[in-house]
């Protein structure tokens, strides 16, 4: 009888467990994350290409460090989504490539879209669903974004003033969370996850 009372409660706990509704709303932001960033690190590249057309060296490497950030940003997303039994379906990524000063502004407005309206939602979500990993990396793409936004307008001012040659020439990218760096203004540790400067890419 006691044989058969514990695997009636064994039994119980499985199928609470296997009943634990999925998280839904984040898993549809992760897949909406990677979309995201996917596009905008092939965008940023081709705006990198354009910008160097232009003779714009120092904005074409933002756009090259930038690239690399959002390429880490849809890699930590992915790893989430399959952690979560969920997979990424095929897409192409789709932009358009103008004048290096208009793809600057539409690098702001994108980088302000995701800082102040995207992301922060995505984190209410992952918090209402308890889904940590995914409170992280949404938490490090956010953070991240806010700083490109900032390099974006520094560079378009720069752009419009044909002061262009003020701006940074070499950036860090820490591989793990995408943060970026000025190297003049760059830490040991990575601000957002710790990771240690001898591991961050130099763009």
């Amino acid at each position: 009888m006691r044989k058969l009372f514990l695997f009636a409660f064994v039994s119980l706990i499985v199928l609470a467990g296997c009943s634990a509704p999925k998280p839904v709303k984040t898993i549809e932001n992760l897949k909406a994350g990677i979309k995201g960033e996917t596009t905008a690190s092939a965008k940023y590249a081709a705006f990198a290409e354009k910008a160097r057309a232009e003779g714009l060296d120092t904005v074409a490497k933002l756009f090259d460090a930038a690239s690399k950030a959002e390429s880490i940003h849809a890699a930590n997303h992915t790893k989430v989504l399959e952690g979560l039994g969920e997979k990424m379906e095929d897409f192409k990524p789709e932009f358009e490539v103008k004048m290096t000063a208009e793809n600057l502004q539409a690098a702001i407005d994108g980088e302000t879209y995701e800082s102040t309206t995207m992301y922060p939602q995505f984190l209410v979500d992952a918090k209402t669903e308890n889904v940590e990993k995914a409170t992280k990396s949404f938490t490090w793409a956010l953070d991240t974004e806010k700083k490109h936004q900032e390099f974006y307008k520094a560079a378009l001012a720069a752009v419009q003033s044909n002061t262009e040659n003020t701006l940074p020439f070499v950036y860090e990218v820490c591989p793990v969370c995408g943060n970026t760096y000025d190297q003049a203004k760059v830490e040991e540790k990575c601000a957002f996850c710790n990771t240690s400067r001898e591991k961050f890419f130099v763009i």
